[in-house]
């Protein structure tokens, strides 16, 4: 049993760091509902991705199937993890550039106004989509950690757990610090085009964003305190 914990430990704390990303992407989304719906909007997306990484971990012979070679292009091996990664990569890049455009050229006054139904559901889609690709990275991860199936389920459980609760604050504070969401899109991008490049099995040392992004916080940070109405002004 003690054995055991140091990897479980270990596996829950790299979740969270890929949970990070989930977490944002679906604050950013939740931000652009009416107030009674974003808490639904992060509830529902991450326990939906607690429900397909345990789905996952119940097929797991399947999911290892995911990593073989299935064609090559320029002599890079595609694999159908890769593929998903490549797709949910792309689809992240886009969604970002979509959202900072529309924060920093478009007038949202101006925009035609979706009922907040329609937009829930559509919204929703995307969150399970993007929950997909990094549920199944995140499972393979977890794969080649440890071998105990319990200390996978216990880790996604704890870790969803631990979103749940840090979902809300991190959400409030990107809706209170609208500066701050540039950033988080910046962020994002920034992980979508090393999903894209994990799934080319080009590795970029995820510490090196984590790092650059954590420098680019601290800098907003510093800002914010010169100049609190400025980081705070709603755009």
């Amino acid at each position: 049993m003690f054995n055991a914990l140091i990897p479980l430990v270990t596996l829950i704390g790299l979740e969270l760091i890929l949970g990070i990303d989930n977490i944002i992407f679906i604050s950013i989304l939740a931000d652009k509902l009416p107030e009674k719906q974003r808490n639904t909007l992060r509830v529902w997306g991450i326990l939906l991705a607690m429900l397909l990484r345990l789905g996952l971990l119940a097929t797991i012979s399947f999911v290892l199937k995911l990593d073989a070679t299935l064609f090559q292009v320029l002599d890079i091996d595609i694999s159908g993890k890769g593929m998903i990664l490549i797709a949910g990569g792309l689809f992240l890049i886009f969604k970002s550039t979509k959202e900072i455009y529309q924060k920093t050229e478009v007038n949202m006054d101006d925009q035609p106004t979706i009922p907040s139904k329609r937009n829930f559901t559509s919204m929703l889609i995307e969150v399970i989509l993007l929950d997909l690709v990094f549920s199944i990275d995140s499972i393979i991860t977890a794969v080649g950690m440890v071998n105990e199936l319990w200390v996978m389920y216990t880790a996604v459980i704890v870790t969803v757990c631990i979103m749940l609760i840090a979902s809300k604050p991190i959400a409030n504070f990107i809706h209170k610090h609208p500066s701050f969401k540039i950033l988080a899109l910046c962020f994002l991008m920034m992980i979508g085009v090393s999903i894209i490049a994990e799934g080319l099995h080009f590795v970029i040392p995820k510490g090196y964003i984590y790092f650059s992004m954590a420098f680019a916080f601290l800098v907003d940070v510093i800002q914010m305190k010169a100049n609190p109405k400025t980081a705070t002004k709603k755009n």
